[in-house]
Protein backbone atom coordinates (compact mmCIF):
# COMPACT_ATOMS: atom_id res chain seq x y z
CA UNK A 1 0.00 0.00 0.00
CA UNK A 2 1.28 3.58 -1.03
CA UNK A 3 1.54 6.52 1.47
CA UNK A 4 0.64 10.44 1.30
CA UNK A 5 4.42 11.92 2.00
CA UNK A 6 5.07 15.22 3.97
CA UNK A 7 6.87 17.06 6.26
CA UNK A 8 7.14 20.00 8.73
CA UNK A 9 9.00 22.90 6.12
CA UNK A 10 10.59 24.68 8.53
CA UNK A 11 13.02 24.15 11.85
CA UNK A 12 12.42 26.77 14.10
CA UNK A 13 10.15 25.87 16.73
CA UNK A 14 7.91 26.78 19.52
CA UNK A 15 8.21 25.61 23.01
CA UNK A 16 5.46 25.05 25.61
CA UNK A 17 5.40 29.36 26.39
CA UNK A 18 5.80 29.94 22.75
CA UNK A 19 8.76 31.05 22.94
CA UNK A 20 11.00 30.51 19.46
CA UNK A 21 13.85 28.07 19.58
CA UNK A 22 16.93 30.12 18.94
CA UNK A 23 19.35 29.65 15.54
CA UNK A 24 18.93 30.94 12.30
CA UNK A 25 15.99 32.73 10.77
CA UNK A 26 13.73 30.23 7.70
CA UNK A 27 14.75 31.38 4.46
CA UNK A 28 11.69 31.16 2.22
CA UNK A 29 13.71 30.59 -0.87
CA UNK A 30 15.82 27.98 0.51
CA UNK A 31 12.80 25.54 1.72
CA UNK A 32 11.34 25.88 -1.28
CA UNK A 33 14.38 24.62 -3.10
CA UNK A 34 14.54 21.56 -0.96
CA UNK A 35 11.12 20.76 -0.82
CA UNK A 36 11.16 20.53 -4.62
CA UNK A 37 14.31 18.52 -4.92
CA UNK A 38 12.86 16.26 -1.85
CA UNK A 39 9.52 15.22 -3.92
CA UNK A 40 9.65 15.93 -7.56
CA UNK A 41 6.68 15.27 -9.11
CA UNK A 42 4.93 13.32 -6.06
CA UNK A 43 2.19 13.93 -4.12
CA UNK A 44 3.20 15.97 -0.88
CA UNK A 45 2.10 17.94 1.71
CA UNK A 46 3.52 20.83 3.68
CA UNK A 47 2.89 20.62 7.18
CA UNK A 48 2.53 24.17 8.91
CA UNK A 49 1.11 25.43 12.17
CA UNK A 50 -1.00 28.47 13.43
CA UNK A 51 -1.30 28.87 16.97
CA UNK A 52 -4.85 30.56 18.36
CA UNK A 53 -4.86 32.30 21.78
CA UNK A 54 -7.20 35.77 21.90
CA UNK A 55 -5.88 35.64 25.34
CA UNK A 56 -2.58 36.60 23.88
CA UNK A 57 -3.60 38.15 20.62
CA UNK A 58 -2.12 37.41 17.46
CA UNK A 59 -1.60 33.96 15.50
CA UNK A 60 2.23 33.01 15.31
CA UNK A 61 2.69 30.55 12.69
CA UNK A 62 5.52 28.34 11.69
CA UNK A 63 6.83 28.51 9.46
CA UNK A 64 5.86 31.74 8.38
CA UNK A 65 2.91 32.12 6.16
CA UNK A 66 3.00 27.72 5.64
CA UNK A 67 1.08 28.23 3.15
CA UNK A 68 3.53 29.78 0.66
CA UNK A 69 5.09 26.72 -0.03
CA UNK A 70 2.16 24.99 -1.88
CA UNK A 71 3.04 24.12 -5.45
CA UNK A 72 2.45 21.79 -8.57
CA UNK A 73 1.93 18.68 -6.46
CA UNK A 74 2.29 20.26 -3.33
CA UNK A 75 -0.83 20.94 -0.57
CA UNK A 76 -0.66 22.32 2.46
CA UNK A 77 -1.38 20.58 5.68
CA UNK A 78 -2.35 22.92 8.70
CA UNK A 79 -2.32 22.66 12.65
CA UNK A 80 -4.36 24.62 14.58
CA UNK A 81 -3.15 24.76 17.76
CA UNK A 82 -5.48 25.72 20.51
CA UNK A 83 -3.59 27.92 23.54
CA UNK A 84 -6.58 29.23 24.91
CA UNK A 85 -7.05 29.36 28.53
CA UNK A 86 -10.87 30.88 28.61
CA UNK A 87 -14.05 28.84 28.28
CA UNK A 88 -15.61 30.95 25.02
CA UNK A 89 -14.99 28.95 22.25
CA UNK A 90 -17.01 31.24 19.88
CA UNK A 91 -13.65 32.74 18.76
CA UNK A 92 -11.48 29.75 17.84
CA UNK A 93 -14.71 28.07 16.12
CA UNK A 94 -14.75 30.99 13.53
CA UNK A 95 -10.99 30.84 13.36
CA UNK A 96 -11.83 27.25 11.87
CA UNK A 97 -13.99 28.49 9.61
CA UNK A 98 -11.56 30.87 8.45
CA UNK A 99 -8.47 29.07 7.64
CA UNK A 100 -10.88 27.09 5.48
CA UNK A 101 -12.08 29.61 3.66
CA UNK A 102 -8.79 31.55 3.16
CA UNK A 103 -6.59 28.60 2.13
CA UNK A 104 -9.28 25.92 0.68
CA UNK A 105 -7.96 25.18 -2.75
CA UNK A 106 -4.46 24.09 -1.32
CA UNK A 107 -5.61 23.09 2.08
CA UNK A 108 -5.07 19.38 1.82
CA UNK A 109 -6.00 18.84 5.36
CA UNK A 110 -6.62 20.18 9.02
CA UNK A 111 -5.35 19.43 11.96
CA UNK A 112 -7.36 20.36 15.26
CA UNK A 113 -5.43 20.88 17.94
CA UNK A 114 -2.08 19.66 18.36
CA UNK A 115 -1.02 16.43 21.01
CA UNK A 116 -3.83 17.80 23.14
CA UNK A 117 -3.37 14.70 25.42
CA UNK A 118 0.09 16.06 26.88
CA UNK A 119 0.61 19.23 28.36
CA UNK A 120 4.32 18.94 27.32
CA UNK A 121 6.20 21.29 24.92
CA UNK A 122 4.44 21.48 22.18
CA UNK A 123 1.23 19.70 23.54
CA UNK A 124 -1.86 21.54 23.61
CA UNK A 125 -3.36 19.61 27.09
CA UNK A 126 -2.61 22.14 29.30
CA UNK A 127 -5.56 24.00 28.17
CA UNK A 128 -8.71 23.24 30.11
CA UNK A 129 -11.55 23.68 27.35
CA UNK A 130 -8.81 21.93 24.80
CA UNK A 131 -11.04 18.52 24.45
CA UNK A 132 -14.21 20.52 24.01
CA UNK A 133 -12.14 22.55 21.53
CA UNK A 134 -11.64 19.20 19.66
CA UNK A 135 -14.69 17.85 19.30
CA UNK A 136 -17.00 20.95 18.89
CA UNK A 137 -13.94 21.97 16.41
CA UNK A 138 -14.21 18.79 13.85
CA UNK A 139 -18.22 19.42 13.97
CA UNK A 140 -17.71 23.13 12.88
CA UNK A 141 -14.81 22.36 10.27
CA UNK A 142 -16.93 19.48 8.94
CA UNK A 143 -19.96 21.87 8.43
CA UNK A 144 -17.39 24.30 6.77
CA UNK A 145 -15.67 21.93 3.94
CA UNK A 146 -18.99 20.39 3.60
CA UNK A 147 -20.74 23.88 2.68
CA UNK A 148 -17.69 24.84 0.88
CA UNK A 149 -17.60 21.76 -1.36
CA UNK A 150 -14.02 21.23 -0.43
CA UNK A 151 -12.30 17.95 -0.64
CA UNK A 152 -10.34 19.11 2.61
CA UNK A 153 -9.39 16.30 5.12
CA UNK A 154 -10.46 16.86 9.16
CA UNK A 155 -8.37 15.46 11.62
CA UNK A 156 -6.80 15.54 15.15
CA UNK A 157 -4.22 13.49 16.76
CA UNK A 158 -2.37 12.72 20.21
CA UNK A 159 1.11 11.25 20.83
CA UNK A 160 1.12 7.55 21.53
CA UNK A 161 -0.76 6.66 24.55
CA UNK A 162 0.04 3.74 26.92
CA UNK A 163 -2.53 4.01 29.73
CA UNK A 164 -4.56 0.62 29.66
CA UNK A 165 -7.73 3.00 30.75
CA UNK A 166 -7.62 5.11 27.32
CA UNK A 167 -8.93 7.69 29.77
CA UNK A 168 -7.99 10.45 26.56
CA UNK A 169 -10.02 8.62 23.71
CA UNK A 170 -12.44 7.66 26.34
CA UNK A 171 -13.38 10.81 27.00
CA UNK A 172 -13.60 12.04 23.61
CA UNK A 173 -15.97 9.16 22.69
CA UNK A 174 -18.11 9.87 25.59
CA UNK A 175 -18.42 13.54 24.78
CA UNK A 176 -18.62 13.48 20.87
CA UNK A 177 -20.06 10.61 20.43
CA UNK A 178 -20.98 9.03 16.77
CA UNK A 179 -21.07 12.67 15.26
CA UNK A 180 -17.76 12.92 16.29
CA UNK A 181 -16.42 9.90 14.97
CA UNK A 182 -18.15 10.93 11.43
CA UNK A 183 -16.54 14.44 11.70
CA UNK A 184 -13.20 12.90 11.22
CA UNK A 185 -11.72 11.95 7.96
CA UNK A 186 -8.58 10.49 9.65
CA UNK A 187 -6.59 10.57 12.96
CA UNK A 188 -2.95 11.26 13.21
CA UNK A 189 -0.02 10.01 15.31
CA UNK A 190 2.81 12.19 16.69
CA UNK A 191 5.65 9.47 17.47
CA UNK A 192 9.38 9.28 17.93
CA UNK A 193 10.87 5.98 19.01
CA UNK A 194 14.18 5.63 19.89
CA UNK A 195 14.58 9.69 20.88
CA UNK A 196 13.32 10.28 24.13
CA UNK A 197 13.33 6.80 25.32
CA UNK A 198 16.35 4.55 23.83
CA UNK A 199 15.16 1.42 22.01
CA UNK A 200 17.79 -0.71 20.19
CA UNK A 201 17.90 -0.75 16.89
CA UNK A 202 17.09 -4.33 16.62
CA UNK A 203 14.28 -3.45 18.38
CA UNK A 204 13.26 -0.76 16.98
CA UNK A 205 10.89 -2.27 14.09
CA UNK A 206 9.10 -4.46 16.50
CA UNK A 207 8.45 -1.22 18.63
CA UNK A 208 7.35 0.76 16.02
CA UNK A 209 4.83 -2.11 15.19
CA UNK A 210 3.86 -2.14 18.57
CA UNK A 211 3.41 1.44 18.79
CA UNK A 212 1.05 1.10 15.21
CA UNK A 213 -0.81 -1.76 16.10
CA UNK A 214 -1.58 -0.28 19.38
CA UNK A 215 -2.90 3.34 18.82
CA UNK A 216 -5.55 1.96 16.11
CA UNK A 217 -6.58 -1.00 18.28
CA UNK A 218 -6.87 0.22 21.81
CA UNK A 219 -6.47 4.35 21.81
CA UNK A 220 -8.98 4.76 18.21
CA UNK A 221 -11.25 1.85 19.41
CA UNK A 222 -12.02 3.64 23.09
CA UNK A 223 -13.10 6.55 21.31
CA UNK A 224 -15.48 4.44 18.94
CA UNK A 225 -13.50 5.51 15.55
CA UNK A 226 -13.91 2.66 13.35
CA UNK A 227 -11.20 0.96 11.35
CA UNK A 228 -11.97 2.75 7.82
CA UNK A 229 -10.99 5.93 9.42
CA UNK A 230 -7.33 6.47 8.45
CA UNK A 231 -4.46 7.63 10.25
CA UNK A 232 -2.18 9.59 9.36
CA UNK A 233 1.62 9.91 10.88
CA UNK A 234 1.45 13.69 11.10
CA UNK A 235 5.06 14.09 12.86
CA UNK A 236 8.04 11.32 13.41
CA UNK A 237 11.86 11.97 13.56
CA UNK A 238 15.22 11.34 15.35
CA UNK A 239 17.32 13.77 16.25
CA UNK A 240 21.21 14.25 15.16
CA UNK A 241 23.42 15.52 17.84
CA UNK A 242 26.24 14.13 20.78
CA UNK A 243 26.60 10.48 20.03
CA UNK A 244 23.90 10.43 17.42
CA UNK A 245 25.16 10.37 14.50
CA UNK A 246 23.85 11.38 10.80
CA UNK A 247 24.17 8.20 9.12
CA UNK A 248 21.77 6.49 11.77
CA UNK A 249 19.49 9.36 11.51
CA UNK A 250 18.86 7.82 8.17
CA UNK A 251 18.84 4.15 8.98
CA UNK A 252 15.96 4.85 11.51
CA UNK A 253 13.99 6.98 9.08
CA UNK A 254 14.24 3.80 6.50
CA UNK A 255 12.80 1.62 9.21
CA UNK A 256 10.21 3.83 10.48
CA UNK A 257 9.18 4.22 6.69
CA UNK A 258 9.50 0.83 5.99
CA UNK A 259 7.50 -0.16 8.74
CA UNK A 260 4.79 2.34 7.95
CA UNK A 261 4.87 0.75 4.56
CA UNK A 262 3.97 -2.66 5.38
CA UNK A 263 1.44 -2.03 7.83
CA UNK A 264 -0.35 0.34 6.07
CA UNK A 265 -2.88 -1.98 4.55
CA UNK A 266 -3.64 -3.82 7.52
CA UNK A 267 -4.00 -0.91 10.37
CA UNK A 268 -5.35 1.42 7.31
CA UNK A 269 -2.46 4.17 7.44
CA UNK A 270 -2.09 6.48 4.76
CA UNK A 271 0.11 8.85 5.36
CA UNK A 272 3.72 9.81 6.70
CA UNK A 273 4.92 13.51 7.23
CA UNK A 274 8.11 13.49 8.87
CA UNK A 275 9.56 16.29 11.60
CA UNK A 276 11.25 18.70 10.36
CA UNK A 277 13.30 19.71 7.35
CA UNK A 278 15.99 21.60 8.59
CA UNK A 279 17.50 22.20 12.22
CA UNK A 280 16.60 24.91 14.17
CA UNK A 281 20.25 25.08 15.26
CA UNK A 282 22.94 22.70 14.32
CA UNK A 283 26.31 21.98 16.47
CA UNK A 284 24.93 23.61 19.53
CA UNK A 285 25.19 20.13 21.68
CA UNK A 286 21.28 20.19 22.21
CA UNK A 287 19.64 17.25 20.32
CA UNK A 288 16.79 19.02 20.73
CA UNK A 289 17.62 21.50 17.76
CA UNK A 290 18.38 18.82 15.77
CA UNK A 291 15.23 17.03 13.92
CA UNK A 292 16.04 18.14 9.97
CA UNK A 293 17.20 16.45 7.26
CA UNK A 294 19.21 19.32 6.26
CA UNK A 295 21.94 21.34 9.04
CA UNK A 296 20.71 24.60 9.67
CA UNK A 297 22.42 26.25 6.94
CA UNK A 298 20.59 24.42 4.90
CA UNK A 299 23.14 21.52 3.29
CA UNK A 300 21.72 18.16 3.59
CA UNK A 301 22.41 15.13 5.85
CA UNK A 302 22.62 12.16 4.09
CA UNK A 303 18.66 11.51 5.71
CA UNK A 304 17.58 13.89 3.15
CA UNK A 305 18.60 11.98 0.40
CA UNK A 306 17.46 8.62 1.97
CA UNK A 307 13.97 10.45 2.38
CA UNK A 308 13.79 11.38 -1.24
CA UNK A 309 14.23 7.70 -1.66
CA UNK A 310 11.33 6.49 0.08
CA UNK A 311 9.38 9.04 -1.46
CA UNK A 312 9.82 7.96 -4.64
CA UNK A 313 9.64 3.81 -3.87
CA UNK A 314 5.95 4.45 -1.11
CA UNK A 315 4.58 7.58 -2.68
CA UNK A 316 0.71 7.02 -3.56
CA UNK A 317 0.45 8.52 -7.45
CA UNK A 318 -0.85 11.68 -7.86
Amino acid sequence: MTLRFGIYAGGLAGDQFGNVTPGPPERADRIAAALDVLHGAHPFVVRGYVLYSDARGGFQEAPPQPWQYTAPHRMLDLVVCFHEPGDDLTGWLEFLRKQIREHGPVLASLQIAEEPNHAGPGGNGGYPQVRRAIIEGARAARAEVDRLGLAVRIGCNSTPIFDPAQEFWSDLGRRGGREFAEALDYVGLDFFPDVFRPISAEGLEAAITAVLTGFRRESLAAAGIPDATPIHITENGWATGPHRSYERQAEVLETVVGTVAGLAGELNITAYEHFALRDSYSDQGDMNLEFGLLRSDYTPKPAFDRYRALIAKHSTPE
